[in-house]
């Protein structure tokens, strides 16, 4: 079993509710560590925006999202969970993406039965949940005996009045929650479902609960996304615009725990050895 997704394995196990922090890049998955979150997760729409500024709507591919992924990943100690949308359009996809996270150190993703594109302008739909089943069974065969934990995401309690595929059925949800389940995943994630629709569908399911922005009673962990990206866009947007305004920004160029976060002392202390071994001046202090 790969260490980091042990290590996500053993949080949920503790049976204790916890939070997964927001990281769309390496510094902010950093951040969440140096903070004490447990785990990290790392959001299509916040990655997309950031990265590439396009929606998250089934344009941003499983390719660039593995990118980015990576790149957090390597630099904590903390597993990462991560939004893998669709997992591509076919079961070979699935197989192949989930391969590639795995080997990226990735500690589990969750991955959704919509239909591409998705929240945008069409009205959605989700897949077939023989199709869906079919997408976990690909993904838990690609993992293997590394532990990888698969968090199945349905949309049926995602209205088609706020952009997403499902109907709303209570009924329907718990049916694709229990086929999830029989197909390999570990948790189940239903976006925009109240606290009593988690309430129905806890009876009913044999797998942990999980929840995206806010936290329930009796749910296994909470992927808190929105709050780290949607902050910098708004921060950039007012900075810049007093820049434009005033000429200048009042801003502390040092930020709590930088030197840490970007292991400044450790490369200072590596160049000042590399300097006094081949006869170069060294800057006072090192």
């Amino acid at each position: 079993m790969s260490e980091m997704a042990q290590k996500f394995r053993a949080l949920v196990a503790k049976g204790e509710h916890f939070l997964c922090g927001e990281a769309y890049s390496a510094l902010t998955g950093r951040i969440c560590e140096y903070l004490g979150f447990p785990a990290c997760y790392m959001g299509g729409h916040a990655a997309s925006m950031f990265h590439y500024a396009v929606p998250d709507n089934g344009i941003y591919s499983q390719v660039e999202q593995i990118e980015q992924a990576s790149r957090i990943a390597a630099v904590i100690d903390i597993p990462l969970i991560v939004d893998a949308d669709t997992l591509g359009e076919t079961v070979a996809d699935a197989y192949h993406f989930t391969r590639r996270y795995v080997r990226a150190g990735i500690a589990g993703f969750h991955v959704e039965d919509e239909v591409n594109p998705k929240h945008t302008s069409r009205v959605g739909s989700l897949c077939s949940i023989p199709d869906m089943q079919f997408r976990i069974d690909a993904a838990r065969r690609a993992a293997g005996d590394s532990g990888f934990y698969i968090i199945a995401r349905s949309d049926e309690m995602y209205p088609q009045a706020r952009g997403g595929g499902g109907t709303a059925s209570i009924e329907e949800a718990i049916k694709r929650g229990q086929a999830y389940a029989e197909a390999g995943a570990d948790a189940l994630f239903y976006p925009f479902a109240s606290a009593e629709d988690h309430d129905a569908i806890r009876t009913e399911v044999p797998i942990p609960l999980a929840t995206m922005g806010f936290t329930l009673p009796n749910t296994a962990f909470n992927m808190t996304t929105a709050w780290g990206s949607t902050g910098a866009a708004q921060l950039h947007l007012a900075r810049g615009r007093e820049l434009l305004e005033t000429g200048s920004v009042k801003l502390d160029p040092v930020f709590e725990g930088k030197d840490q976060l970007i292991e400044q002392d450790f490369y200072d202390k590596l160049t000042a050895e590399w300097a006094r071994k081949t006869g170069r001046p060294v800057r006072d202090g090192y």
